[in-house]
């Protein structure tokens, strides 16, 4: 079955692991062409996910060029999922390796693909999709380019240490055959798997790019997972990204401000400065055929290469005239010091181009620069109180 959206091509397709069948979608992008190679994506859904939860995201990806793919894992889902979403399988089979293994059936399945660059495939996976994401990439080596993890539940061997595996509760000295978890089912044997596992350790073995994104008020995997999965890294390979308030769930703000950060990490961009904007004060004027909104601000920077404090004075423009889009400019000055103790300033003029960010960068520190010659984007992402603003430049 084939359809298309939003300017991309959207199909189902199944590959075998051994006798099973794993049921997917690919979206392409517009235009798709089979003569061509196309950088290709793998997303993993969550426990008691299905490929369905990552539609929207492949369909972004798709649309920035990528073949775009998601699945369903063997056993996964709920119960109550239609047998077109769910792949073969028994939950009571599932565990960690089980998933590992789908993944990899369909990175084989991927990577022979005609029109798929082999040299260019991205594993992306969300919370229990995440941390088999990471094992799996740790499997592969360089055959995967780079790695996304988002909220990846590390907790998994600890919550069955503890006897709450998928939000069970049950005692560990009698672990029951069947694990009820509310809409699925698990085995002991999902038990006996990851109660012996060491999360940080199967992830250690990747050597590419990682980009963790994690958020603060994550209720059901603490942030401090992914900190020490930072940690377990060599240095400089992963950026962890915190949002503030959010929890293991995305709002859809937070998904597309995620989405962006993945594409400035798979763009090859790095984020440089993370700013975290605290609103003081707005102001509204209406003309006949123009609303300008004036929002200033204070705030901070706690970054390797700069800390410093948002002076008073910063402010962002918003203007809207009849039948223009809204012109965007945030002006502000901070004052700190650079990576070497150095005093100094960034004065910093953020302007919405189009549909991105541009800002640049003026410093009298001498080890940064180098800022005020290079191109810069931002990624605005909204939270209470204000927007923390990360700002990329290419590697």
């Amino acid at each position: 079955m084939e359809q298309k959206q939003n300017q991309v091509r959207a199909e189902k397709f199944s590959c075998k692991k051994g006798e099973q069948t794993i049921r997917g979608l690919q979206v392409m992008p517009e235009g798709f062409d089979r003569s061509r190679k196309y950088g290709a994506i793998i997303f993993s859904h969550s426990f008691r996910g299905s490929y369905l939860d990552m539609e929207g995201i492949c369909r972004k990806f798709a649309g920035l060029g990528y073949g775009a793919f998601c699945f369903s894992f063997c056993g996964g889902g709920q119960q109550s999922d239609g047998d077109e979403v769910k792949s073969d399988g028994s939950s009571l089979d599932m565990c960690i390796e089980s998933e590992v293994s789908d993944l990899l059936a369909v990175k084989d399945y991927v990577k022979h693909l005609e029109y798929v660059d082999e040299q260019k495939i991205v594993l992306a996976g969300v919370s229990q999709g995440g941390f088999v994401s990471g094992v799996a990439a740790a499997r592969c080596g360089k055959e995967i380019r780079k790695l996304v993890m988002i909220c990846p539940a590390l907790c998994i061997p600890d919550h069955a240490r503890r006897g709450r595996l998928g939000g069970a509760v049950y005692d560990v000295k009698e672990v029951p055959e069947r694990i009820d978890c509310g809409n699925t089912v698990l085995g002991r044997g999902f038990h006996e798997e990851a109660s012996g596992m060491d999360a940080f350790l199967e992830l250690s073995p990747y050597q590419g790019p990682v980009l963790l994104i994690h958020g603060l008020d994550d209720g059901v995997v603490d942030y401090s997972y992914a900190v020490r999965a930072k940690e377990n890294y060599r240095k400089g390979q992963c950026h962890l990204q915190l949002i503030r308030n959010a929890g293991h769930g995305f709002s859809a703000e937070h998904w597309e401000c995620i989405g962006e950060s993945m594409r400035q990490f798979l763009e090859g961009r790095r984020e440089i400065l993370t700013i975290r904007i605290i609103v003081t004060d707005s102001e509204v004027r209406e003309a006949e055929e123009e609303r300008t909104i004036r929002i200033y601000f204070t705030g901070y920077c706690e970054c390797a290469s700069f800390q410093g404090t948002v002076l008073p004075g910063g402010c962002d423009t918003r203007v809207q005239r009849k039948g223009e889009p809204e012109s965007v400019r945030a002006e502000y000055t901070l004052l700190g010091r650079d990576m070497d103790g150095v005093k100094c300033y960034l004065h910093i003029v953020n302007r919405l181009c189009g549909e991105e960010y541009k800002p640049l960068i003026h410093t009298n520190s001498p080890a940064l620069s180098w800022m005020n010659d290079t191109e810069f984007t931002a990624v605005v992402e909204g939270g209470d109180g204000g927007p923390t603003v990360r700002i990329f430049a290419e590697q």
